[in-house]
C-alpha cells in the first residue's frame, strides 16, 4: 500500500517528467535512485520491489519509496499497471526475469534499466517486450565499495555520467523525459549507440575492476610473507584498488555478460604491461620514459569534476523532419563531441517538421559538433543564452 502522505504530493507531480515510477531492485543503485528521485522530485509517487524483505522495509522506513514488496507480488503489479516509468535496477543476471514479468503484464509505459552491459539485455527486450520501442537502455556510471541498500545515498549520481542508448525506434519524447529526469538528479547524460556501449564500458569500467583485483591479489600474496606490507598500502594504492571491494557475485555476472569485450581489454592490458616489463629488462630508459609520459599526458587531459557554467550557455537549434531516430542521432553526435546537453526540447512546427533545441553547457568541442551535424545533413544555428534567459524558456 502507498504511504498516507502520498496524496499530499500528487498535485505537484506535473512538475516532474514522470509522475509514477516503479523501481525493480533496491540495492545500491536502485535505492540510491529512489533516494535521489525523492529529493529531486518530492511529488513523484515511487514504489519499489526487491526479493529481500528487509531491504524493502528499510527503503520504506527511510521514506525513499511509498511502498515496497517482492517483484511478483500483486501490490507491485498493481502499481506498475498505472506507472509511467519502470526502472529495472537489478543485477544483470536478474534483469531478464523482470523484463519477462513486464511483458507478461503487457506494460506499455517507458522502461529503462541500470545494468552495466547492454547487448544481451537489449536483445532480450526486443524479443519479449510487447512494446520494445518503449525500452531505453540506461547505465549510471556510479557505484560504491559498500554493497546493497546500506551503501545507498541520494547524492550518488551527482556529477556522474548516466548513459542512455536510444535508437531509431525510440520515440523522441521518451529520450527527452528520461534526460530531464536524470539531469534533475544532478547527473549528466551521455548518449551512446547500443552496439558501442559494452566495448566502451569494458575499457573504462570493467577492465579497471579486474586490474584493481589483480593488484590486491599481488599485494595479498606478498602480505603473507611481509606482515607490514598492508600497513604501507595507503594513498595511491588504496585509491587504485578501492573498487576491488565490490560484490564478487555481481562482478562475476557482469564479466560473463560482457566476456568478449572484457577479455579483449585484458589481453591488450597484458600487452601494455609487457611493454613496461620489456623496457625495464632491456634497460631502455627512453621507451620507459615515453610510456610514462604518454600516460601522464592522457591523465592530465581528463576533464576535471563537472561544474557547468551558470552563465555561459549555448542554444543549438536544429530544424529537422519529424522522423524516426533523429533525436538519437543528434544526441549521439553531441556526446561524441564532448558536449553536455543541459536540456532538450522539441518544438513541433507542422505534422512532419520540428525544431530540436539543445541547451549546452560551456564544455566540449562546439566546432566538432557543428561540423558533424552538417556532415550528417542537418542545418544548425548557435546562439549564446544566459542562465537567466534559459530559466524563462525551460
Amino acid at each position: 500500500m502507498l504511504a498516507a502522505d502520498q496524496s499530499e504530493r500528487v498535485n505537484a507531480s506535473s512538475e516532474a517528467p514522470f509522475s509514477r515510477i516503479a523501481i525493480a531492485g533496491l540495492g545500491l543503485i536502485g535505492a540510491s535512485l529512489a533516494a535521489a528521485l525523492r529529493e529531486a522530485y518530492p511529488a513523484v509517487q515511487l514504489y519499489g520491489a526487491d526479493i529481500d524483505e528487509s531491504t524493502c522495509e528499510i527503503a520504506v522506513q527511510r521514506n525513499w519509496v511509498d511502498g515496497a514488496c517482492a517483484p511478483e507480488a500483486p501490490e507491485f503489479r498493481a502499481f506498475v499497471s498505472s506507472a509511467d516509468l519502470v526502472v529495472v535496477a537489478t543485477p544483470v543476471d536478474a534483469t531478464e526475469s523482470i523484463l519477462r514479468l513486464l511483458a507478461e503484464w503487457d506494460y506499455a509505459g517507458v522502461i529503462t534499466d541500470t545494468a552495466s552491459t547492454k547487448e544481451h539485455i537489449a536483445q532480450v527486450a526486443g524479443d519479449i517486450l510487447p512494446h520494445p520501442q518503449n525500452y531505453v537502455p540506461g547505465h549510471p556510471m556510479a557505484g560504491s565499495e559498500v554493497n546493497g541498500i546500506e551503501g545507498a545515498r541520494p547524492e550518488l549520481f551527482k556529477g556522474a555520467y548516466w548513459i542512455l542508448c536510444p535508437d531509431a525506434s525510440t520515440p523522441p519524447e521518451h529520450f527527452t523525459r528520461l534526460h530531464e529526469l536524470v539531469t534533475g538528479m544532478g547527473a549528466r547524460v551521455i548518449a551512446l549507440r547500443r552496439e558501442d556501449h559494452d566495448q566502451s564500458v569494458a575499457i573504462v569500467s570493467h577492465v579497471p575492476h579486474f586490474m584493481a583485483s589483480s593488484l590486491m591479489q599481488l599485494a595479498n600474496r606478498h602480505a603473507d610473507k611481509d606482515r607490514s606490507l598492508m600497513r604501507l598500502a595507503a594513498g595511491g594504492f588504496k585509491d587504485s584498488t578501492r573498487i576491488a571491494a565490490g560484490s564478487p557475485e555481481l562482478w562475476c555476472g557482469i564479466a560473463f555478460d560482457n566476456a568478449p569485450a572484457i577479455k579483449a581489454g585484458l589481453d591488450e592490458m597484458c600487452q601494455i604491461i609487457q611493454s613496461f616489463s620489456q623496457a625495464l629488462q632491456q634497460g631502455d630508459r627512453m621507451t620507459l620514459t615515453r610510456l610514462l609520459a604518454d600516460a601522464a599526458e592522457a591523465r592530465r587531459a581528463l576533464p576535471a569534476a563537472w561544474v557547468p557554467s551558470t552563465e555561459d550557455l549555448l542554444e543549438v537549434r536544429i530544424p529537422m523532419e519529424d522522423r524516426r531516430g533523429v533525436v538519437a542521432e543528434v544526441t549521439t553526435i553531441a556526446s561524441a563531441a564532448g558536449c553536455n546537453i543541459q536540456s532538450i526540447e522539441i518544438d513541433h512546427i507542422t505534422e512532419d517538421s520540428a525544431v530540436l533545441s539543445l541547451i549546452l553547457t560551456d564544455e566540449g568541442d562546439v566546432g566538432k559538433l557543428s561540423t558533424s551535424l552538417i556532415k550528417a545533413g542537418f542545418s544548425v544555428s548557435f546562439s549564446p543564452l544566459s542562465a537567466k534567459e534559459h530559466s524563462h524558456v525551460s
